[in-house]
């Protein structure tokens, strides 16, 4: 098994399968549970969960829950199925609503331009955001 971006490559079958993807099939084995099982204890179709394991679509935010709740997940396991969808995201949403048009802008420049930042700018960002959490800053400039 290869680990590719946020995709997981099994090679046997050719199949491609997200983290998420593969935590989920965990449950489902470990509850023996067929992938409709699972689909019908979370209200969706077993095609739209198995194109959401395999990276076709992305994780609706309150299928986490949703999933916990089905499968008695404690804490430690919604931590790991929570860190495993946010890996296995394609797109972010985000609310932009109270912030002004220049913030917006600079924050689009951010997402655009972070894949080609150095580790050291990175971190320094990282750093001033942690900075400002730890002191309380509003994110929200108005």
């Amino acid at each position: 098994m290869n680990k590719v971006n946020n995709l997981i490559v099994i090679k046997e079958n050719h199949i491609l399968i997200t983290s998420f993807g593969k935590l989920c099939r965990k449950l489902r084995i470990d509850n023996g549970d067929l992938l409709k099982d699972m689909a019908n204890k979370i209200g969706v179709a077993s095609s739209y969960l198995s194109a959401v394991e395999n990276g076709k679509r992305n994780i609706p935010e309150e299928w986490i829950e949703k999933i916990a709740a089905s499968y008695l997940l404690g804490p430690s396991e919604l931590a790991e199925l929570r860190q495993a969808a946010l890996e296995s995201q394609k797109t972010l949403k985000v609310d932009f609503e109270g912030i002004g048009i220049e913030d917006k802008l600079v924050f689009m420049d951010l997402i655009r331009e972070f894949k080609n930042l150095d580790e050291r700018d990175k971190a320094k960002i990282k750093e001033i955001l942690l900075k400002n959490k730890k002191e309380g800053k509003d994110y929200v400039h108005k």
